[in-house]
C-alpha cells in the first residue's frame, strides 16, 4: 500500500483475515482514496489464496453514486478475480438512501456486520 503524502489522508487498511481481506471504510472516500483502494484490493487478492472480501461501511454516515459505484466496482473485480464480496455493517439510512437514489449494487451480497459477513463468506464455501 502507498504511504500517504503530506496533507492526503491515510489510505484505507485492507486487512487479512484468514482467506478473506477485511476493509473497514471510515468517513468519506475522496476519488484518489477509491482508486487506491480498489488498486490494493485488486493486487491483494491476485496475490494470494483470498477467497473473500468484506467490505465494512458501519463507519461510513453517507453513501452517495460515486461511494455506490466504487463499491460495485471493487466487488465486480473480486469476482473476476475469483472472490466473494459481503457489504457489512449497512446502516439504515445509508440503505434508504441508496434506493431513492436508485443504486443497485451489482455483485454486493449484505449481512448486518461483520462477524454475519465472515459466517455467509464460510457458509458459501468461499
Amino acid at each position: 500500500m502507498n504511504q500517504p503524502t503530506p496533507g492526503q489522508p491515510a489510505p484505507v487498511p485492507v486487512l487479512a483475515v484468514g482467506d478473506v481481506l477485511l476493509v473497514s471504510l471510515q468517513g468519506e472516500l475522496h476519488d484518489g482514496m477509491a482508486e487506491q483502494l480498489q488498486q490494493d484490493i485488486s493486487s491483494r487478492i491476485a496475490a494470494s489464496r483470498v477467497t473473500g472480501v468484506v467490505l465494512d461501511i458501519s463507519g461510513v454516515d453517507v453513501v452517495d453514486s460515486f461511494l455506490g459505484r466504487v463499491l460495485a466496482e471493487i466487488a465486480s473485480t473480486a469476482r473476476l478475480l475469483a472472490a466473494r464480496t459481503v457489504l457489512a455493517g449497512m446502516r439504515p439510512a445509508v440503505a434508504i438512501t441508496l434506493v431513492e437514489l436508485g443504486l443497485a449494487l451489482p455483485g454486493l451480497v449484505t449481512a448486518l456486520d461483520v462477524d454475519r459477513a465472515l459466517e455467509l463468506l464460510a457458509r458459501r464455501g468461499t
